[in-house]
């Protein structure tokens, strides 16, 4: 009796500390993985490493100064060597840990092992990247960071330059202009393809560059973000007229481009240049991002009259996909869907938007649209997004990488607001000036009511 009272009351407390710790995991995995999760995977990565190397196919022969140095020293049996293992860097959400490779040894060996290492270290996932010959650094997850989006602290910054997303290795992912001037992002009906763009628009509106935008839903999405446009179509009739008025911008740019190359034969190479970031500063335009939502629109019509103008825009489109970037502008197309039935041009336009976004689609067309020509095996990890996880996409460029990511929570209103408080850094371009939204007047007892009233286009 007295021994069963005694494991009573050990039991208790224990079942109590393994509940909470379940719910912890459950709730609070970040807590959890600081708390619990963390030392026990360092345990037994310290405790299992040279084993689990051997049993993936990760050790080498010794060399044969080891086989005699252990001859000489002892009687115990050579066996085969792991890579040499760097310091254990825990991180918020994993560890991080540089491997240096035995001769022979390629980084393909270990990303193919990554599964292996997930379930013998206890992982959520293990991530394989390359910083040098001959070492890789193995990012190890310790639970499912796109559950709960949380961001870094830390992240990346910079003219054209957004951190828009978590990836599932838990560094965020960035936007970047200057290296991936266009791309297409497709996602069904609340799949979370305006979060994304919010989260683009709110980024780009804190920097000294141009918003630009199509919106054939007759400006729903884009409508609450325009203090800080500088156009705004809601109809393809304006897209019509404002697609040529960025063509022309584009010439005008080419021309003080070509200006600047013409001038004396004593000026410097480092002077000459091919696109405008290659200017003087003082010289400079401002950069022009595009935001076309619902792309599909353009393309659709009803009479012979719209398609000759679905032609002129499409073609006016590739154009700036073309050559927008040496002039500094830079299209982020949007959509539902993307398929070769759209029409003509539809394939040609796609093939010059470098970077690609899959949210959650409703055909595998779209998917393979998006991510077929760049990265096949990225369709499969396209279509099994579940529609209870918006937000998540798949993201991939032209090198054939890609990645899952997911876009955390940003509410229209706040977006709206950031777009009100920096309504101050639209810039001057004349060219573009009767396109202009309308962008209401702040109440007079509202911080920061210094914003102008504009008036109408239409």
């Amino acid at each position: 009796m007295t021994d069963l009272t005694t494991l009573l009351e050990v039991s208790g407390p224990l079942a109590a500390l393994g509940g909470g710790a379940a719910y912890t995991r459950a709730k609070y995995p970040a807590a959890y993985w600081s708390t619990i999760g963390l030392p026990i995977s360092t345990t037994r990565l310290l405790s299992s490493y040279g084993s689990v190397m051997e049993a993936c196919g990760l050790t080498v022969a010794p060399s044969r100064l080891r086989v005699l140095a252990v001859k000489a020293t002892t009687r115990r049996e050579v066996r085969p060597v792991p890579p040499r293992r760097g310091i254990i860097r825990p991180t918020t959400t994993g560890l991080r840990i540089r491997l240096r490779l035995a001769p022979g040894q390629e980084p393909a060996d270990v990303a193919a092992s990554a599964e292996r290492l997930r379930h013998a270290w206890g992982v959520h996932a293990v991530y394989v990247t390359t910083l040098k010959p001959g070492v890789v650094e193995l990012r190890l997850v310790g639970y499912d960071v796109l559950r709960r989006v949380r961001m870094p602290r830390k992240l990346p910054s910079g003219l054209l330059k957004v951190p828009v997303a978590l990836r599932e290795d838990a560094t965020p992912f960035v936007r970047d202009y200057r290296t991936v001037p266009h791309q297409l992002t497709l996602g069904a009906t609340l799949s979370g393809k305006s979060m994304y763009l919010r989260h683009l628009v709110a980024g780009l509106a804190r920097q000294p560059v141009a918003l630009v935008g199509i919106d054939c839903k007759r400006g729903v999405e884009l409508s609450p973000f325009a203090a800080r446009l500088s156009a705004l179509a809601t109809d393809p009739d304006q897209a019509a007229d404002l697609l040529p008025a960025l063509i022309d911008e584009m010439e005008t740019r080419y021309d003080l481009i070509k200006a600047r190359q013409g001038i004396a034969p004593n000026t410097p190479d480092e002077e000459i240049t091919s696109d405008i970031w290659g200017l003087p500063e003082r010289e400079r335009p401002v950069p022009i991002v595009l935001f076309v939502d619902e792309v599909a629109e353009l393309f659709l019509v009803a009479t012979r009259k719209d398609e000759d103008r679905r032609d002129e825009m499409v073609t006016q489109l590739i154009r700036l996909a073309q050559l927008g970037r040496a002039a500094g502008i830079y299209l982020e197309v949007c959509g539902q869907r993307f398929g070769a039935e759209l029409g003509k041009g539809a394939t040609m336009l796609r093939a010059q938007l470098t970077g690609r976004v899959c949210h959650r689609v409703n055909d595998e067309a779209s998917a393979k649209m998006a991510l077929g020509d760049i990265a096949p095996e990225a369709v499969g990890a396209a279509c099994a997004i579940a529609p209870e996880r918006p937000g998540l996409a798949v993201a991939g460029d032209t090198s054939g990488g890609w990645s899952r990511i997911r876009t955390p929570y940003l509410s229209l209103g706040d977006a709206a607001e950031i777009c009100r408080d920096s309504a101050h850094l639209v810039p001057d371009l004349p060219a573009l000036k009767r396109f202009q939204p309308y962008a209401p007047v702040r109440p007079a007892a509202t911080p920061g009511a210094n914003v102008q009233p504009r008036t109408a286009t239409n």
